[in-house]
């Protein structure tokens, strides 16, 4: 068994157990990546930082005259994309949700 480190300073040794209902197993890496609230904040802030600064890139080249080309669309659409990303990870909605029986 080796140890392995994760990013916010825990340590864990060996493979997980695997989950219930899924049948697939969950890394540590990710079970801490879900509990540690400042990496999500960080990562998710970052992703929505990035989407403003490709939004405002689309933005000059529109201010200063020019033609909104199909470029400038795939620009706006992809800072969207991943404004919309960064609020996934921060709010995490995964595993939140109750299966219906």
């Amino acid at each position: 068994m080796s140890q392995t480190y994760s990013p916010c300073g825990t340590m864990s040794v060996g493979p997980e157990p695997p989950t219930e209902g899924a049948g697939v197993p969950v890394s540590k890496a990710s079970q801490m990546f879900k509990s540690c609230w400042s990496c999500r904040l960080i990562s998710g802030g970052g992703l929505i930082l990035s989407g403003a600064y490709v939004f405002n890139a689309a933005r000059k080249v529109m201010r200063q005259g020019g033609p909104t080309s199909m470029g400038t669309v795939a620009q706006i659409t992809f800072a969207a994309s991943l404004a919309a990303w960064g609020a996934v990870i921060i709010t995490d909605p995964v595993g939140k949700a109750q299966r219906k029986t």
